[in-house]
């Protein structure tokens, strides 16, 4: 029997002051999570409570005996999912602010209105709610953090997994100086509310670096904030991590080997187009290689590629950077997006002197990014004889691994932890080639291309329903 006593985390309701007595950071590198303190004795459940050194270091770092419990790893990592989210540690930060607000009162200062600078208000209880609401989204795996003015308070919200969820509540009077101190962290004028800005915050968080795009637009309540969270070290991932099945996999592996030609990636906004693009970029990526891309923005910088960011002000368009990179000596050409037919014409110049041209298309499946190069008004011939491949993509939900779908708190309450992409690949054979140059339909092209073994996203889709990786409701949301 175990000398140390065993801990149900997930029957123990903790106060959130407690736990905060050992940071978040250490809490998750060493799996640990503070329980109850009784006078100068801390009970802290450890996945490893035989770790004397561990033990050391957590009394120095809290100043209190240490009484260590016994708790499997993934109890701790839920619990810890559980206590350190936004709207526990952010209280706290509320509270504070409160308190100040209350000694104010008492010396009869008046009450801070919306358009007072941020000097004027607690600025220590108010950087703290900022670093909170950040580092929340961070551990949450948010994609956007959105700051929304609404009555009678400022309302947060999280996307995570693609689907907005209400994290908590900002008082009213002091959202004016939390959206200040955001753009004081993005380089942007707080003097400024009426205009829209942009800003960029760059910052560390548990040893990985985040690039953060700050956008404000005024409405009419006040002005709403988008911080867009990138995860530089999450961004560069494998062909094998996209969801592929094998078969399209080795297909997929195929087209982007060929020494030219341009593969498309379509889908709408957000479905994950430039996370592929990285992904194979990240395979072609080789001493022997000249890769240069043009993006807007570079979102993830990698080493041995040469990479151009879209600047309208030095007149830097993706048509023509496009036409400068032809004369910087590429192997591979990776064009964040084709918006036009110049754009469209240059790309296929490219493919036609033998180089190998990545891009994408907003368009809803694969057979359809040739029909909307057609319609920019691209001769189908170029179409024909320079686009080898297209895939169509989504991102799915899937099944949350604590609680198999069954909703917890790790998951948000939704069953869904996590996302994987839902593909079509079409390759452009003979036959299609035929159809293109005669202008076929969007159905005929995609009938040909199925015959031809292409598994549509449906399918697709219904695979991964099949392996208990996703649900059908799922699906349906996201194909249909």
């Amino acid at each position: 029997m175990s000398e140390f006593p065993e801990i149900k985390l997930a029957r123990e309701e903790i106060n959130a002051q407690v736990v905060r007595m050992i940071p978040e950071e250490i809490a998750r590198k060493y799996k640990v999570i503070s329980v109850k303190l009784d006078d100068s004795t801390l009970f802290v459940a450890m996945a490893d409570p035989a770790n004397l050194p561990l033990r050391d270091e957590l009394k120095l770092l809290t100043g209190c005996n240490i009484s260590p419990l016994r708790a499997s790893e993934r109890e701790i990592t839920k619990a810890i999912g559980r206590y350190y989210k936004a709207e526990e540690i952010s209280k706290q930060a509320l509270i504070d602010i409160r308190l100040a607000e209350l000694k104010k009162a008492k010396k009869k200062k008046p009450m801070v209105s919306m358009d007072e600078p941020i000097s004027e208000v607690g600025q220590v209880p108010v950087v703290k709610l900022v670093n909170d609401i950040v580092s929340g989204g961070i551990n949450s795996a948010a994609s956007d953090i959105h700051l929304e003015p609404q009555e009678p308070e400022m309302v947060v919200r999280y996307r995570i997994d693609g689907m907005l969820h209400d994290i908590m509540t900002i008082p009213k009077h002091i959202e004016s100086a939390v959206i200040s101190r955001i753009k004081v962290l993005a380089n942007m004028n707080i003097a400024e509310r009426r205009r829209p800005q942009d800003g960029h915050i760059v910052l560390n968080r548990n040893a990985r670096e985040y690039d953060m795009r700050v956008s404000t637009m005024l409405t009419v309540a006040g002005e709403k904030t988008v911080m867009r969270i990138f995860d530089k070290t999450a961004m560069l991932i494998g062909l094998e991590e996209l969801g592929f099945t094998s078969e399209d996999e080795t297909r997929f592996e195929k087209l982007i080997k060929r020494p030219y030609g341009i593969v498309l990636i379509t889908g709408p906004t957000g479905c994950g187009k430039t996370t592929t693009l990285y992904a194979i970029l990240k395979q072609l990526n080789a001493t022997e290689r000249n890769i240069i891309t043009i993006e807007n923005p570079v979102e993830y910088k990698i080493n041995r590629i040469n990479q151009v960011q879209v600047d309208e002000g030095a007149k830097i368009t993706f048509a023509t950077g496009l036409k400068t990179i032809l004369r910087q000596d590429p192997d591979i050409i990776m064009v964040g997006e084709i918006r036009d037919k110049e754009t469209a014409e240059i790309a296929m110049q490219a493919a036609l002197t033998g180089h190998l041209v990545l891009s994408t298309l907003h368009t809803n499946d694969a057979a359809s990014a040739i029909t909307r190069l057609v319609d920019m008004g691209v001769e189908p011939f170029l179409v024909s004889a320079t686009v080898i491949g297209a895939a169509a993509q989504r991102l799915c939900r899937t099944i949350c691994p604590e609680c198999k779908g069954k909703k917890c708190s790790a998951c948000y309450e939704t069953g869904y932890k996590g996302r994987i992409g839902v593909f079509e690949l079409m390759a452009v054979s003979e036959n299609i080639q035929n159809l293109i140059l005669s202008k076929a339909s969007v159905l005929q092209i995609r009938k040909q291309a199925e015959k031809e073994g292409m598994k549509t996203l449906a399918e697709n889709g219904a695979d991964k329903v099949a392996e208990g990786v996703t649900t059908k409701e799922e699906i349906k949301r996201i194909v249909y």
